[in-house]
């Protein structure tokens, strides 16, 4: 993708954890993100900017997005049951108020401004609780399997199958899928206005998108993990890529006034 104020390269942030880090004779608190995420946005001519927590997360994020033409919110610690009014389960993480919060300003940030969203496996869970949704905090207890998380840091094989007619069907095809899996909870109802266009044979929702024109499309699988098939970021970059170039239209337009 050139680099011009014709076709400039669109900016995709990706959130990131906040985590203990050691280095040498460091042991320190530190921005992290493992680099399968924004190797996978730059093979796809992004430009990926990494998106720590912030204080004040409504202001932080305001000033944040008016530089950003893609989003991504990415894998993690499971999302806060008190958010969709749930019990805590004993084997729900601990929470991350932190995290949380920061995420749920951008994505409402994002939606506002018409910046295109992906989310990955936490970040799909996200979505559904900012929108009205719910989920299963442990899904061997709801399934009586662990297909989605074998553990030991080792991504589940598993295969989803894509509603033919979705914006996920135009990336990847429509029909049978195979993904990479590490997730124990899951969506259980759907959040309003979201439109579920995959699930496993179990019935697990998968993936769901927005309706209409908006660019929000969203994974309970790791694509990240599949360096051969970079589709759904080559999507997320390209519809990035128009959302730039109207960035650098509003801001000549601003200069000439």
């Amino acid at each position: 993708m050139a680099s011009n104020d014709s076709d400039p390269r669109p900016v995709v942030g990706l959130t990131t954890y906040l985590e203990r880090a050691r280095q040498g004779v460091w042991d320190v608190r530190a921005s992290f993100l493992p680099q399968q995420y924004f190797d996978s946005v730059t093979a796809s001519g992004g430009v990926a900017v990494l998106l720590p927590p912030q204080p004040s997360p409504e202001a932080a994020a305001s000033a944040v997005l008016d530089g950003l033409d893609g989003l991504i919110l990415t894998g993690g610690l499971d999302v806060q049951p008190e958010l969709y009014g749930a019990p805590r389960h004993p084997l729900t993480d601990p929470a991350r108020p932190d995290r949380d919060d920061w995420e749920l300003a951008l994505l409402r940030g994002a939606r506002q401004r018409g910046i295109p969203v992906f989310g990955i496996c936490r970040g799909l869970q996200l979505i559904n609780v900012a929108a009205g949704g719910t989920l299963h905090q442990h899904l061997p207890e709801v399934l009586g399997t662990e297909r989605f998380r074998i553990g030991g840091g080792v991504f589940a094989d598993n295969t989803v199958v894509v509603d033919a007619g979705s914006r996920l069907a135009g990336l990847v095809g429509d029909g049978e899928l195979s993904v990479k899996s590490y997730h124990h909870q899951g969506v259980d109802r759907v959040g309003d206005g979201l439109v579920v266009t995959a699930r496993t044979d179990d019935g697990l929702v998968q993936a769901f998108e927005a309706p209409g024109r908006e660019y929000l499309v969203a994974v309970q699988w790791h694509p990240e993990e599949n360096s051969e098939d970079r589709r759904l970021f080559l999507g997320l970059v390209a519809a990035a890529a128009e959302h730039a170039v109207q960035r650098a239209t509003r801001a000549r337009e601003a200069v000439d006034a």
